[in-house]
């Protein structure tokens, strides 16, 4: 410590040296770490050009100082820091995916942020705590990363830490060949089992003990009894009876069948953005940009409760796609859809600016010519005893416009109409058939509420199995325990203290044993809203539809016969789903499990057959799994005739024609199998 005057000027001027030397070596980049990282850098940019860049550093002054650097070294750049709310770090993460190369960040990247879309990782600080290294490496190296992952770690192998660092990699990836699996660098902590490494760090850099008996103990021998211990760590071990894979299957295949086609959003979204005055361009890959969003757009979507829901809408989007699919091939490609902010905007500003065109309906016409009437939109939504939403429903009923009878119809429907001219003159009273439909729509929404009710009783079971029991079987053992600390203090013992934590702990189950009870109670109590009526659409018939394709109940009930006799025929189980408007009319199963969709047409005698664009569409999605099942002569004598991925094998030829794909008689029996199973 400086005790006069002079000793603290000669210290000044040491501490002006020091910073000048710092200085120079900063403007000078000779400080092997930034070469470091220039080098990696310009490595990664010329074997993988323009792809995104992820750069990792512990504190915020270093961040701020490599962004300088490297936004001079000619990269795009932007940062994520501790500093910034979650809803700036997801907008840092859009600027990151639609607009820079590089982006610097501290830990808080590792929060509430998905950086997928990257595969490219330099760490140029390594944390001491092994879980944050995993932590990080976990940013991008995740279920659903379809790119080979490479992460660079700078480390200083002349220093104390970077001798230690360096042999838990060289040690890390020894367990990983003797694996054979990377996944060893997903759980750093677990794989060096019974090492405590951020403290060896902590004695490496503290010089709190020899470096050499600090390497020594990570220099473990990878014998048979440890790489199993490493396996059991990894979770490789672990029962899995428990788990209903059944179920979950039955789930993903129903997802899948229920799944919005991306066509539709897309469609939609690119009408309603021209609408609103936005423009957007088709890539030369496929994909759309959009290069400007109007004014009217991006005012919604600076609204606040806006952007706390969904988001900060970007200037531009220069890679999107509607397909999630395709987004999850390309990480780099937003993927547009619900929850997405320039999707919802888009959407906010149909509400905003349509929604008057909605209540007074539209005019659809059926190509088929058999519907004449009238749609009516309701939502429908239910709360559990809790006041949360349990669930919502979209219902249409449709109301025969000559003998006035309501049934309940799928959603769907709309798609197979094609969109018609407004009526100079309408007879419709909405009023009066929005009153007529009501009490048909509450019916609706109750059985719903019923199917609501019994997957809630489902969960409800579930709790009260494991979530009851243990907390009873917790309650039980403590007063047991408590009985014999009762016992040890009438013989004078001093447990007094351990009987008040036991007591304690003791009420908290009790507290939580309650109010589990109760929170299931609440789940199961299930009450419905007033449906909400939305919108309405006048359906007339097609006036020129060609008598061959005029749909015949008689004739449909053939051919749905044929093809199910079929399907029992050849060891499958059929089901009959055609009510529903899937897009297909058969579910078909066979004894391993595997699916086939089955569409049905059939013809009295022998013609082409029309599939309506939600047929087409969901063929498109289902490839190989979808089968066309046409039934010619279904009057007299039916032919079956199949056709395995009818859009793949009958696109050139298919005409289309409004909502409908025609495909001619001679393509199905030229592309088809007579009576032959696949």
């Amino acid at each position: 410590m400086a005790e006069n005057r002079e000793e603290l000027e000669r210290e000044i001027v040491t501490l002006d040296k020091l910073i000048q030397q710092s200085k120079s070596i900063i403007e000078k980049e000779t400080e092997l770490k930034v070469r470091q990282l220039k080098e990696t850098l310009e490595r990664l940019n010329n074997e993988y050009a323009e792809e995104k860049i992820l750069v990792f550093t512990e504190s915020r002054d270093t961040l701020e100082y490599l962004e300088k650097k490297i936004r001079i070294w000619g990269y795009t750049v932007n940062t994520i820091h501790g500093g910034m709310r979650l809803q700036e770090r997801i907008e840092a993460e859009s600027i990151f995916k639609n607009e820079t190369q590089v982006m610097i960040a501290t830990e808080a990247a590792g929060e509430g942020i998905n950086l997928q879309f990257c595969h490219l990782m330099v760490n140029y600080d390594i944390p001491w705590n092994p879980n944050r290294l995993e932590q990080r490496m976990g940013r991008i190296h995740r279920y659903g990363q379809n790119k080979e992952v490479f992460v660079y770690n700078l480390v200083a192998e002349d220093t104390r830490e970077g001798q230690v660092l360096k042999k838990l990699f060289d040690k890390l990836e020894e367990i990983k060949t003797t694996l054979g699996s990377d996944k060893v660098f997903d759980v750093l902590s677990e794989a060096l089992c019974g090492k405590n490494l951020a403290q060896l760090m902590l004695e490496a850099a503290a010089s709190a003990r020899r470096i050499e008996d600090i390497l020594e103990e990570i220099d473990i021998q990878l014998d048979e009894d440890y790489i199993a211990q490493v396996k059991e760590q990894l979770g490789e071990s672990l029962a899995t009876h428990y788990i209903d894979y059944t179920r979950i299957k039955e789930m993903a295949e129903q997802a899948r069948e229920y799944r919005l086609i991306p066509e539709y959003t897309e469609a939609f979204f690119k009408k309603a953005f021209e609408n609103a005055g936005g423009k957007f361009r088709i890539r030369k890959d496929g994909l759309v940009a959009v290069d400007r969003i109007p004014f009217d757009i991006r005012k919604i979507a600076e609204i606040d409760s806006f952007r706390r829901q969904f988001g900060t809408l970007l200037k531009s989007y220069p890679k999107i796609t509607f397909d999630k699919d395709i987004a999850f091939k390309n990480q780099d490609a937003e993927f547009l859809s619900f929850g997405h902010p320039l999707f919802e905007a888009v959407m906010g500003w149909v509400e905003k600016d349509l929604s008057t065109s909605l209540q007074q309906g539209a005019v659809f016409v059926d190509p088929e010519g058999k519907l004449d009437g009238v749609l009516l939109f309701y939502e429908g939504e239910i709360k559990d005893g809790k006041g949360n939403v349990a669930g919502k429903r979209l219902f249409v009923l449709y109301i025969d416009s000559n003998v006035r009878e309501i049934h309940a119809v799928n959603p769907s429907l709309l798609w197979d109409l094609a969109e018609g001219e407004p009526e100079s003159t309408s007879s419709v009273d909405i009023e009066d058939m929005k009153n007529q439909g009501m009490t048909s729509v509450v019916n609706e929404l109750n059985d719903y509420r019923l199917e609501l009710l019994d997957e809630r009783s489902r969960q409800a079971g579930i709790k009260e199995r494991y979530g009851i029991r243990s907390l009873e079987h917790l309650i039980l053992k403590l007063d047991g325990e408590l009985i014999r600390l009762y016992e040890r203090r009438d013989q004078g013992e001093s447990v007094d203290l351990t009987i008040f934590n036991k007591e304690e702990q003791k009420k908290n189950y009790e507290l939580a044993f309650e109010e589990l009870k109760h929170c299931i109670e609440q789940e199961k109590h299930l009450t419905m809203s007033a449906p909400r009526f939305i919108g309405a659409v006048r359906v007339v018939p097609a006036v020129h539809v060609e008598p061959a394709m005029v749909s015949d109940a008689r004739i449909e009930l053939v051919g749905m016969e044929v093809a199910m006799d079929f399907e029992r025929e050849h060891g499958r189980i059929p089901e009959d789903v055609s009510a529903e408007n899937l897009g297909f009319d058969i579910r078909s199963r066979d004894g391993s499990g595997m699916l086939r969709y089955i569409e049905v047409k059939a013809r009295a005698q022998q013609g082409a057959v029309a599939l309506t664009q939600n047929e087409w569409f969901k063929a498109k999605r289902f490839t190989d799994d979808y089968y066309l099942y046409a039934v010619m002569n279904a009057a007299n004598s039916p032919e079956l005739v199949i056709i395995r991925n009818p859009v793949e094998n009958l696109e050139p030829e298919a005409i289309i024609e409004s909502v409908r794909y025609i495909v001619p008689f001679k393509e199905i029996i030229a592309k088809g199998e007579m009576e032959v199973g696949q």
